[in-house]
């Protein structure tokens, strides 16, 4: 079976494992991560998303471990719109979270609009932190909990970077186009 799935990933955590591993699950995945110019546009809250390059390199080591523990291939490619190449006719299922069903509805619109059979919809439930509230990447940006929910007081965040450095995913495509430099944020 083929499976899409797609995202920011930005950080990875583990709401976002438990996503991975239905896919691997069900088959081999494709991965969808959002271009530096569609990552802003998918954020719920305004907060700093990592370049395309820095994200892409995290989510490879992620699922690299992922796909052998499961025995499966993977392949992760650059979406610039909501609907990404969920699309195609080659791919069996998709997977998403509760708040992204909507999108999988959407994409089988799509697909019955051009004839392809609809996919397979596997709804993964959220992943839940150690205080009741569902893990998200901009909890653990906001340094309120870790990677696999764990509270985090002490932690003060992420920030963007300074005003000498790139301020947004779409600037660092932007400079990375030019020859600059890219922003180095800390990871989460």
């Amino acid at each position: 079976m083929k499976v899409a799935l797609g995202g920011t990933f930005d950080p990875v955590h583990d709401g976002h494992r438990a996503l991975f591993r239905r896919a691997f699950e069900l088959g081999d995945a494709t991965v969808g991560l959002t271009s530096d110019d569609l990552a802003p546009k998918t954020r719920r809250e305004d907060r700093y998303v990592r370049p395309y390059d820095r994200r892409h390199r995290d989510l490879d080591a992620e699922l690299a471990r992922l796909a052998d523990e499961y025995d499966r291939d993977y392949e992760i490619r650059k979406i610039d719109d909501p609907t990404g190449f969920a699309p195609e006719p080659q791919f069996d299922a998709i997977v998403v979270s509760p708040e992204t069903e909507t999108g999988g509805k959407r994409i089988n619109e799509i697909r019955r609009d051009d004839g392809v059979e609809p996919l397979d919809i596997e709804v993964v439930d959220h992943v839940y932190a150690e205080d009741g509230e569902i893990i998200s990447s901009t909890r653990i940006v906001r340094g309120e909990i870790d990677e696999h929910g764990e509270l985090t007081p002490d932690r003060t965040g992420r920030d963007a970077p300074g005003e000498t450095e790139i301020e947004t995913a779409s600037d660092a495509a932007d400079a990375s186009a030019d020859g600059g430099p890219e922003a180095e944020a800390d990871d989460a």
